[in-house]
């Protein structure tokens, strides 16, 4: 009775293991083929010290801006420079008579000093991340260009309408006048202000997942009560099968009874050839949209379209309880289901020191 039920957990282990690598390789794919982790990163920066432009902020705000806004509208990203960075530091510009209300350009003079690290991306920067250490000395390089040194640097912020006035001049008059603890409580500052913005991303992050999620659950049809059936009605068939190798005339009426139910041969020999080349962890995948079949006799694979069935399927309330329970359990993760089937199989146990 217990291996009953710790082949059950272990089959639904494997199967959400794999649906939820699925889901995690789509996320990857989507955040690397639309940069969204380096067109959030240059948001921020573009906030912080630019400001928001006509008060909107390039900072997603709402669920529906991580889905079209930040990936499809205008790039805040820096156009990508192949010419390494400037021996000679130019100072942040003075703001015109005409100019407090225009348009500033510190993100341009922050990734002037970060070209050395940048590689192109289509013809945009692909930085996606910035160390703290970095980005104090990129400060440090910027005050080294003012004559009046760090004031005359505040200065400019203010005059500029820029944000990062407010976090700079904090800064400088907590160090006390002294650069060096200026340089560190930058470093600090802005290492703060990472493990922030690291927190919103994941919170975006999530609602992405939640809906590709969705998308698979509802692409493959996945029924979690009805895979958990099969499941143990797949260790009650092979248990049949044992008992009729051994001898056992009774489980030989009852695989008869069952082939004839499910309108299957009644020879048991074929229905035992046709049920064990399609184990339960193979018939999870068999309602989806498009599925693929490997022929008995050796041929090649022929893909069919499942779109009447698997529309009948999503439109039946019976089977939303178990796309429910499916879209649940992906949410837990890969590295949750990872590391229950290596409790379930011992491997934990095995490769541990």
């Amino acid at each position: 009775m217990i291996s009953i039920y710790l082949d059950l957990a272990i089959g639904l282990a494997v199967a959400f293991l794999l649906l939820s690598l699925l889901v995690s390789g789509l996320n990857e794919g989507v955040v690397r083929l639309l940069s969204i982790r380096s067109k959030f990163l240059w948001a921020y920066l573009r906030d912080t010290m630019d400001g928001a432009p006509g008060g909107k902020s390039w900072i997603p705000k709402r669920i529906r801006d991580v889905f079209f806004r930040l990936p499809f509208a205008e790039d805040p990203r820096p156009r990508h420079t192949p010419e390494p960075a400037p021996a000679v530091v130019s100072a942040v510009p003075q703001p015109d008579a005409a100019g407090r209300d225009g348009p500033a350009d510190l993100t341009g003079h922050l990734y002037e000093r970060l070209r050395e690290i940048d590689h192109p991306k289509r013809g945009r920067t692909s930085i996606a991340t910035i160390p703290p250490q970095r980005f104090a000395l990129a400060m440090m390089e910027l005050v080294s260009a003012d004559p009046k040194g760090v004031p005359g640097l505040l200065e400019r912020l203010n005059a500029m309408g820029s944000p990062l006035y407010g976090h700079l001049s904090g800064v400088w008059k907590s160090a006390a006048n002294d650069l060096e603890h200026f340089r560190k409580g930058t470093e600090e500052w802005f290492d703060g202000e990472m493990q922030r913005l690291t927190m919103l991303y994941r919170r975006y992050v999530r609602w992405v997942v939640v809906s590709l999620s969705l998308l698979v659950v509802l692409l493959f049809s996945v029924d979690g009560l009805e895979y958990g059936k099969a499941l143990l009605r797949d260790h009650a068939f092979r248990a049949g099968v044992a008992s009729i190798a051994t001898g056992g005339s009774e489980g030989l009426a009852a695989l008869k009874q069952r082939c004839t139910a499910t309108g299957e041969s009644a020879d048991p020999y074929v229905c035992v050839t046709e049920t064990l080349s399609s184990p339960a962890m193979v018939q999870v995948f068999e309602h989806s949209l498009v599925s693929m079949r490997m022929p008995p006799d050796g041929g090649s694979p022929t893909v069919s379209w499942n779109t009447e069935a698997w529309a009948r399927r999503l439109i039946t309330p019976g089977h939303w309880p178990g796309f429910l329970i499916s879209l649940v359990a992906l949410l837990f993760g890969a590295p949750f289901w990872w590391d229950a089937l290596r409790r379930l199989t011992g491997f934990r146990g095995r490769f541990t020191k």
